[in-house]
């Protein structure tokens, strides 16, 4: 028995290197999936609260977001956490001058 399957299509979401780095993207807005991503499963803010914090963007263009970031969640998972990690390298290198002044700031990722 021959099953074919069928390839899921994003038409809100494009990928090409000339727009941030080949990162995928919302059509037309340059909002990353991955900032999609991060506010519905990080934070916990729902579709329609995500849509309040972009405006310019419809609720057809985050669920697609959202959908597109599921098909590739390992590899966008794992491109985030290699980020976090230069992140952080970087704040050992250059201290905050904020943070000298207030004391240790929250990280709202972990």
């Amino acid at each position: 028995m021959t099953v074919f399957v069928k390839k899921i299509k994003h038409p809100y979401i494009t990928v090409n290197k000339k727009i941030r780095g080949g990162e995928p993207v919302i059509t037309g807005t340059g909002t990353r999936v991955l900032d999609i991503a991060i506010r519905y499963e990080v934070m916990g803010i729902t579709p329609d609260d995500i849509m309040a914090g972009y405006p310019h963007l419809n609720l057809s263009q985050i669920h697609d977001a959202l959908s597109y970031y599921y098909e590739h969640k390992e590899e966008m998972d794992r491109k985030w956490k290699e980020a976090m990690e230069s992140v952080e390298a970087l704040k050992h290198l250059y201290p905050s001058v904020l943070e000298k002044k207030i004391g240790k700031i929250k990280n709202i990722y972990r």
